[in-house]
């Protein structure tokens, strides 16, 4: 098993799901941006990794258009160095069309989480000899007016049916990679993080996730998140 057949297998268990209002709109970018999101597994995902950092889901601006997470284009394109054809959702909603390596929206998220790499690494190379970045939910939620629906705003059955195939996999690629800490950006991630490796003796950390929604974010993300994994024991350069 490796993380490409674990995606392959999470891509084919959520495709049959289906979700009610006010979800509009689903994006699976494991499925039309699947060339993009392989060569970041087979390039970046060899095992193993002392620490793996989990994101919620696709942003509409990042791995929406990438099939990376935290996908910002500049930051994929010209420093993970990864370009690839992107197709499109079945159902596109026309305020969040996907556009691929040519979308000119930036993610925040993306381009804070991927500038914090460059600074503290200086190469991909040098950052994925002790890190990974994974997304928990490979799919991207949108509402008839084309915002982003979290998963925890999803009906509960529904929400349940999604984490069911969101933990095994997530599972199986800690159980891969090997860890010595799951690092979960913001409150949902670490919750399903913890939940899907209860026993499974890996320890499980809450970071400050990047979003710019989040004010505590706005202040220095990247000094921030610093500061909290030294607080954890993580030596850095």
């Amino acid at each position: 098993m490796t993380l490409v057949s674990i995606a392959e297998e999470l891509r084919d268990a959520v495709r049959p799901l289906r979700f009610s209002p006010p979800v509009s709109h689903v994006y699976s970018p494991l499925d039309y941006a699947w060339p993009a999101h392989r060569a970041y597994l087979e390039r970046f995902g060899s095992a193993p990794r002392e620490f793996v950092l989990v994101g919620m889901n696709p942003g509409p601006w990042g791995m929406a258009q990438t099939g990376v997470p935290f996908g910002e284009v500049a930051a994929v394109r010209d420093w993970l160095g990864i370009s690839a054809p992107v197709g499109r959702p079945g159902r596109e909603h026309p305020a969040r069309p996907v556009t691929g390596f040519a979308c000119t929206r930036s993610e925040v998220s993306g381009r804070r989480v991927w500038g914090w790499a460059r600074e503290l690494s200086g190469t991909p190379g040098r950052f994925f000899e002790r890190f990974f970045i994974a997304n928990y939910c490979p799919l991207l939620f949108l509402e008839s007016s084309g915002r982003n629906l979290t998963p925890d705003r999803l009906p509960a059955a529904e929400r349940r049916a999604l984490e069911a195939a969101c933990d095994v996999a997530l599972t199986r690629s800690i159980g891969l990679l090997e860890p010595r800490i799951v690092l979960g950006f913001g409150a949902f991630a670490t919750r399903s993080a913890a939940r899907a490796l209860a026993g499974a003796g890996v320890r499980v950390e809450q970071v400050l996730h990047p979003s710019p929604a989040s004010p505590a974010a706005n202040r220095g993300w990247s000094e921030q998140l610093t500061r909290r994994l030294a607080e954890l024991g993580i030596a850095l350069p």
